[in-house]
């Protein structure tokens, strides 16, 4: 009698792949909540990290008495007052005279604005009561200014018109939905191939 088709060892087999995708599927499971940390490794992508020349600033947005030290940067659900803060990820721009500004959008009203002057410490911020502008779209501006030269980079944001966990979710959800969808594939290959063995 042929070993490959006794039933204990077809139990056994099945026994060794349920295990093996139990295991893909905790391996795998952990993806998704890696992916969402806010800053990563040097080469991962940050939406609130900004080049400006050769270095790049970091911007992140705190709504303390609304909701304690969690960070915002796209998306700032309420309108409130709001501590912002630009952090140098390199040392070379403390060298250099930095403008901060926040603009509301489409009419680019200045709402908040830094005069251009060197940030020793790499880190400033400001405090913005958005309640005076009220919900929309911004952008905080950021310029290198030597003498007659301007360069200036911006980052896009909207403050009381998006909630922030639901762009967060959706990445999430369609990472959930890939790694389901990869599951499923590889227990129809199991069952396909042990039904062909058959």
């Amino acid at each position: 009698m042929n070993q490959h088709h006794t039933p204990g060892n077809r139990r056994h087999c099945r026994r060794n792949y349920d295990i093996r995708l139990m295991l893909l599927f905790f391996l795998l499971a952990g993806v998704p909540f890696a992916a969402q940390a806010h800053r990563g490794a040097a080469d991962e992508i940050d939406a609130c990290n900004i080049r400006v020349g050769l270095e790049r600033v970091h911007f992140t947005a705190y709504t303390p008495a609304l909701s304690g030290n969690r960070e915002y940067c796209k998306a700032i659900p309420q309108l409130g007052e709001t501590h912002l803060v630009f952090d140098y990820e390199g040392k070379q721009l403390r060298n250099f005279s930095v403008e901060f500004e926040i603009t509301k959008e489409p009419e680019g009203t200045r709402i908040f604005y830094q005069e251009p002057q060197k940030i020793k410490t790499g880190t400033t911020n400001g405090v913005v009561d958005f309640r005076q502008y009220g919900a929309g779209n911004y952008l905080a501006h950021i310029a290198i200014v030597d003498k007659d030269k301007r360069l200036d980079t911006h980052i896009p944001f909207s403050v009381g018109i998006e909630d922030a966990d639901q762009k967060s979710f959706s990445p999430l959800l369609a990472t959930t939905l890939g790694l389901l969808l990869v599951i499923c594939l590889l227990i129809g290959f199991v069952l396909m191939k042990e039904k062909s063995r058959a």
